[in-house]
């Protein structure tokens, strides 16, 4: 099956280990960021979400009209828009980008930052809405006649849209979580299931568990699945997990220096611990707890030093470990592999010059001995016939 590598598409220059130089939406950095992935073998980029940070949706629709390939991933969270306007700034967004979105709706996994916007539900009234949100903006995109609807959580009368997607029947619709409530919803809705990096056993444990949540839904077509990873990359093992070591230092720092662009609502409690509420950064520091180091490369310290935050796992080593790595989870059935490393645009180049060529070489020879093995299966089965 084919491999796909999605990037990041920061607005501004920060990270967890360097302060950031730019404004919070600088135009030209956002371009060269998507235009060094567009260059180095990147499929698509992540617009990511955070209450207060830039709209992700119109800095989407500036990159769409700048870049002519690279795909677009728009995160967005129901709570900010009726799932009636949301759709149609979906739709338009695909129509300026000639087919190249795919959404991913996060449901909010802590409970001060979904507060600041606004949003006071429980966590599985959340994914109760969600799942509702996304059935709505789904007909909505399919829908050519006027209906109605009496949900749970949105209410409205003879709607339809006057805009629709390029693609058909419809953009794709992307999910993470580790929770049961998350595998039930994205395993009944989402077209891509996203989890981030874990040890190789817990991961084939997730997927199994996001296959199983779409078949309970009814579902034959099972969700691709995408992992992300901290990549941290030298020409030698010494030299990267020196690096490795000099990124953690960084990171505590930037939390010793109370850093608001370090993580708001990622910051250690009073008794100097990290107590997130969502279950997959809860996943992140019991492995962290139970270990350094995992299978060939993953890396714990820097999930441990952010407090679960997100996409924190390292991969550490040479370009070669750090593929053969990847490898590893593609061999489990992951098929989009998400990569950000902490110097955003050198990182980006380096890993698109280094690392991806590796990968799609390696899953080419994989895929030509599959269909190989194939033919030579139906041929046997024609002559014993």
């Amino acid at each position: 099956m084919p491999v796909e590598f999605l990037g990041i598409a920061a607005t501004g220059d920060g990270s967890e280990t360097t302060a950031r130089t730019t404004a919070a939406f600088d135009r030209d950095y956002t371009l060269r960021l998507a235009r060094a992935h567009e260059d180095h073998g990147w499929d698509r980029v992540l617009f990511a979400y955070g209450a207060g940070s830039p709209d992700p949706a119109p800095a989407a629709a500036y990159l769409a009209a700048k870049l002519d390939r690279l795909q677009i991933l728009l995160a967005h969270r129901p709570n900010v828009s009726y799932p009636t306007f949301a759709a149609k700034t979906f739709a338009t967004l695909d129509r300026i980008s000639d087919g190249r979105l795919t959404v991913h709706f996060i449901t909010g996994g802590n409970d001060r930052e979904q507060a600041r916007e606004g949003d006071f539900l429980t966590k599985d009234q959340r994914y109760d809405r969600t799942r509702e949100y996304i059935r709505i903006v789904k007909k909505i995109w399919t829908t050519r006649e006027p209906f109605d609807h009496e949900g749970e959580y949105y209410r409205f009368r003879d709607f339809v849209s006057d805009v629709f997607p390029v693609q058909q029947p419809r953009p794709g619709v992307s999910f993470g979580g580790s929770s049961p409530a998350a595998y039930a919803a994205g395993g009944a809705e989402a077209d891509v299931y996203c989890l981030w990096g874990e040890p190789l056993e817990r991961t084939a444990e997730q997927i199994e568990a996001v296959r199983a949540a779409a078949r309970a839904a009814g579902r034959s077509d099972l969700p691709r699945i995408q992992v992300a990873f901290r990549p941290i990359i030298a020409p030698t093992e010494e030299l990267a997990w020196e690096k490795a070591h000099r990124t953690v230092d960084a990171i505590k720092a930037r939390r010793a220096a109370a850093d608001p662009a370090a993580g708001r609502h990622r910051q250690p409690a009073a008794d100097g611990a990290f107590h997130p509420e969502n279950t997959g950064s809860q996943r992140l520091l019991e492995i962290a707890a139970a270990g350094e180091r995992y299978d060939r490369a993953l890396w714990t310290p820097t999930a441990a030093a952010t407090g679960g935050a997100g996409n924190s796992n390292a991969l550490v080593g040479t370009p070669e470990t750090v593929a053969q790595a990847l490898l590893d989870y593609y061999d489990l059935g992951v098929d989009i592999l998400s990569a950000r490393g902490y110097h955003l645009l050198d990182d980006a180049i380096d890993f698109g010059r280094h690392v991806i060529p590796i990968v799609r070489e390696e899953v080419a020879k994989r895929d030509a001995a599959r269909a190989a093995a194939e033919r030579d299966r139906h041929q046997l089965i024609a002559l014993q016939a």
